[in-house]
């Protein structure tokens, strides 16, 4: 008997890994999108091209974070950092409350879907240095999660899934590879054009691109500069 299991998924490459890890794992999963008025929606084409390749139920969830303001990914009056690693500190990509945004909703999907677990693609050893991409953070909203709700005060705990967390980009991708995932078709630039294609230029290029070349993998990003 298959269990459900809801995946946070923006299309990228650490979202992309973790649903097709979950799905060797026998979960029948819910992929859940967001459109939060981030700067392109090339990401969520990408979610949903991968989730109909996969076989895998997409769900989209619209949430205007950019009311919020302050960040680089929401506000087109704030420029896109591109150079990788330049500033100390919390990045201007930085999403406020964006994870746990994310989460609670993924949270509420998994009560009405009978779901006991939720994947998320987070790594603390290369990103950006969110702070809602850390182990404690994830620690902190599991134990909210079963407190807060029914499945959890029943008996029913609810495991937040963060598989990537102690792995490097490289390592992603060596696991990728190895789960048959086709990362041509993920989307991970924080300004890619309408077509998909990466600027790489920003921190989530550089990223991505060291992860290719430290694993040894041929990069198939596409990108238009």
């Amino acid at each position: 008997m298959s269990k459900n299991a809801v995946i946070l998924f923006s299309g990228g490459l650490d979202s992309t890994t973790c649903l097709a890890l979950a799905k060797k794992e026998g979960f029948d999963c819910l992929a859940l999108s967001f459109s939060y008025s981030q700067r392109h929606s090339s990401e969520l084409i990408a979610a949903k091209k991968i989730a109909d390749k996969l076989g895998v139920k997409h769900q989209v969830f619209h949430i205007p974070i950019n009311q919020f303001a302050g960040s680089a990914l929401t506000d087109d009056q704030i420029s896109v950092p591109e150079t990788h690693g330049a500033s100390d500190g919390i990045p201007s990509t930085y999403v406020p409350a964006r994870n746990t945004i994310f989460l609670s909703v993924a949270l509420g999907w998994a009560e009405v879907t009978d779901a006991q677990d939720i994947f998320v693609g987070i790594s603390s050893v290369d990103y950006s240095g969110y702070p809602d991409c850390r182990p404690e953070y994830l620690n902190a909203f599991q134990n909210l999660a079963n407190l807060a709700t029914k499945a959890g005060v029943e008996g029913r705990s609810l495991q937040i899934q963060a598989p990537l967390i102690h792995l490097s980009k490289a390592d992603t991708i060596r696991l990728g590879i190895d789960l048959g995932v086709d990362y041509s078709q993920t989307v991970s630039c924080y300004q890619a054009n309408e077509n998909g294609e990466a600027c790489g230029k920003c921190d989530s290029c550089g990223l991505r691109k060291k992860g290719f070349e430290e694993a040894g993998v041929d990069d198939p990003t596409r990108y238009f500069s």
